[in-house]
């Protein structure tokens, strides 16, 4: 027997535990939270089970606590949540009344009934989450492990409880779920669960794009996304989620022509980019840099294969993907269709000669997420050529250097007009107009050239000079 009393001396236990004793009930930590602690990963959510009543559980708590803490309560799914701060740590804890789960074939949403201990263990998705820690006063910190999932954490295996087939069949989003904690905690799916999920990944239609898009996310922020990607792919999960990314898949050669197949390359990237952010719409950029390139395929004779214009493109694309995967279509939408957008530019830059009307350009395009946008182009270097990659980390070197020298200069980053739409109807008693227009692009050219500073005297000198041009005058 496992005891792990000393490992859970947390304020919060001891009063869910006496709780507990007042009410006469048996009370259990299950679930991720154990998981975590037998493998020593931080983790302040806990999810309490109880042979009784998981919300009256919570109101005792709560008492106990000094009745300070609100008690949410969720009647349909006869749970109650609450949140509980100590020493400068939040702890969000879940109760719930242990309890019997069945399914119809066309829903994951169980009927559900009182259960026992037993009952609530079978109901359970993978051996590693079917870890039960005692907060009884009897056998306080003994540790239940009904479906050996401690070898499962030895030997870093995802494995369903019971049948998979039924496991899957009857709550598809499991099968996300299994390939998201591979990808978090870097273990492999034991081949029956692998093979199930391929038998019934059909299934996944079934549930609702918020619930697959929540699970997306988290293997597109886990610390090497491509593992759980590659696991979509296998099992044929990608294809039905995710069309657009297995249209990526391939090389196609003509005589000695060929490219690089785009999927490998995709993946590559975001796991370039990984250990650098936790940004989840700067990864979901990398996820989608290249995603027109199959549109935009052509073989020139002489050249080889292009994709000119992939990057607007897929720009465009990003809209209808986040729609259909109900992803927010606000600034992160709109960030994401930037860094697309804008992900070549700094590699053209590097290409060719740093002048300082490009800099100002790419700074004045990408503002406040150019630092961003050159860890995106950063990682999309993905060459094989060692020397290669030098040479294209060490111009982006010198890139950064000059938007330094130049945004301290000419403050482009953020660029505001010295020149207002309103400055010019005023020094010249004019309405809106199209010359108004024409004056205001004339002066930001000319600063984005290096041919003004970014100065308002400098700025007024010329929008004179434009409006002479055009024929206003004061």
């Amino acid at each position: 027997m496992i005891n792990l009393a000393n490992q859970i001396e947390a304020n919060i236990f001891k009063v869910v535990s006496q709780a507990t004793e007042i009410l006469g009930l048996r009370t259990y930590v299950v679930g991720g939270y154990v998981r975590d602690l037998v493998m020593r990963r931080a983790s302040k959510d806990i999810d309490i089970v109880t042979i009784g009543s998981g919300v009256l559980l919570a109101e005792k708590v709560a008492e106990l606590l000094g009745g300070c803490n609100k008690v949410a309560v969720f009647k349909t799914f006869g749970t109650a949540s609450l949140s509980f701060r100590e020493e400068g740590e939040t702890w969000q804890i879940e109760f719930i009344g242990a309890r019997k789960e069945s399914y119809s074939h066309d829903s994951r949403n169980p009927i559900v009934e009182d259960g026992t201990m037993e009952d609530d263990q079978m109901r359970r998705d993978f051996t590693i989450n079917t870890l039960y820690l005692s907060l009884n006063k009897a056998d306080y910190g003994l540790l239940i492990d009904p479906f050996d999932g401690m070898t499962d954490i030895a030997n870093r295996i995802i494995r369903t409880n019971n049948n998979p087939d039924v496991t899957f069949s009857d709550d598809p989003l499991r099968m996300l779920r299994a390939i998201r904690f591979a990808a978090q905690l870097d273990f492999f799916l034991h081949n029956d669960t692998f093979d199930a999920i391929k038998r019934n990944a059909e299934r996944i239609n079934i549930i609702t794009k918020e619930r697959i898009t929540e699970e997306l996310n988290r293997i597109i922020l886990s610390p090497v996304p491509s593992v759980g990607l590659r696991l979509l792919d296998k099992t044929g999960l990608l294809q039905l989620i995710f069309p657009e990314l297995v249209n990526l898949k391939g090389i196609d050669r003509v005589g000695t022509m060929a490219h690089k197949d785009v999927f490998l390359h995709t993946l590559k990237v975001l796991d370039n980019l990984a250990p650098n952010t936790s940004n989840l719409w700067l990864r979901w950029a990398a996820l989608l840099h290249d995603i027109a390139k199959p549109k935009c395929k052509r073989l020139e004779p002489g050249i080889g294969f292009t994709f000119h214009g992939h990057e607007i493109r897929g720009a465009k694309m990003v809209r209808g993907i986040f729609t259909r995967m109900r992803l927010p279509l606000n600034d992160s939408m709109r960030y994401v269709e930037k860094m697309v957008a804008l992900h070549l530019r700094p590699i053209a830059l590097v290409e060719e000669e740093v002048t300082d009307s490009a800099v100002r350009r790419l700074l004045f395009e990408a503002g406040n997420d150019i630092e961003d946008l050159m860890m995106l182009c950063e990682a999309d270097i993905t060459s094989k050529n060692r020397n290669k990659v030098a040479r294209y980390l060490n111009n982006f070197r010198i890139v950064r250097e000059k938007m330094v020298e130049l945004e301290e200069r000419d403050r482009i980053r953020n660029f505001q007009p010295p020149i207002s739409g309103e400055d010019i109807m005023q020094t010249f008693n004019i309405q809106p107009c199209r010359e108004i227009g024409i004056i205001k692009d004339y002066i930001k050219e000319a600063i984005l050239e290096g041919k003004i500073p970014n100065e308002r005297s400098a700025a007024l000198e010329l929008m004179y000079d434009k409006a002479k041009e055009l024929g206003i005058n004061t």
